[in-house]
């Protein structure tokens, strides 16, 4: 485990996932108080020159992700080894149980993306193997702020089932709107305040924000040509 930078991450959807561009979510997002951007599309979204130009220009970090999405383990699992190498995070779509029980097993991931979508469950079992294995869960709250009547209901007693269970096993986890536009984007303050709405600590939306960018940091140290392993390093005088 590594302790979060606190600053905030959201980590979005953009075109052609969603319905807007990097750059008009980045401008948002910099007006709102976020310190950077994660792109997640289920594909390409952004090359490296595109992430450095949007970051210069808006002044916020934009991290190139990328999100799995696949119909079964074994295909998710060669795309996470296609991805690992180029992308500086990445994410499985959750929902169904053997998907969720594929990413929380993978040392490669890191993100279970809103593993209670679509009906979808996590246990105890799970919530330990992320914590083994170092795969941060998405405490997503999508539902909670786009849907009403009974289905926020659910949503909201799904997030609260799924912090308890991270909580008992100390799991590490993320926190999102899980955004496709930049009209859903909502500032890191109106997201604290939902949590305590929700019932959470007052520091758990603070620190699973900011633990995006603390995971972008991490993985970018280690694909440095100055890293060696965890805890080794060459340093160059």
């Amino acid at each position: 485990m590594f302790a979060p930078t606190m600053t905030p991450y959201e980590a979005v959807h953009a075109d052609p996932d969603g319905d807007a561009t990097v750059a008009r979510l980045a401008l948002t997002a910099s007006e709102y108080g976020y310190d950077g951007l994660v792109v997640r599309n289920h594909g390409d979204a952004l090359t490296d020159s595109d992430a450095d130009r949007i970051s210069e220009e808006y002044g916020i970090d934009v991290v190139d992700g990328v999100e799995i999405r696949a119909a079964d383990p074994a295909r998710a699992s060669g795309f996470v080894g296609n991805h690992r190498d180029h992308r500086t995070i990445v994410a499985v779509h959750g929902g169904s149980v053997e998907m969720n029980r594929f990413a929380v097993e993978q040392p490669a991931v890191d993100v279970l993306a809103h593993p209670m979508v679509d009906d979808g469950d996590f246990n105890h079992v799970l919530a330990k193997a992320a914590a083994k294995n170092n795969v941060h869960v998405e405490l997503s709250l999508a539902r909670v702020l786009r849907s009403d009547g009974g289905e926020r209901v659910q949503a909201l007693r799904d997030l609260r089932k799924l912090r308890e269970l991270l909580d008992d096993a100390d799991a590490p986890f993320v926190v999102s709107a899980d955004p496709r536009s930049h009209l859903q984007l909502r500032a890191p303050r109106e997201l604290r305040a939902l949590g305590e709405v929700l019932g959470f600590d007052p520091d758990v939306v603070e620190t699973g924000l900011a633990a995006w960018g603390a995971l972008a940091e991490r993985n970018r140290e280690r694909a440095s040509d100055a890293f060696v392993e965890p805890g080794v390093r060459i340093d160059e005088e």
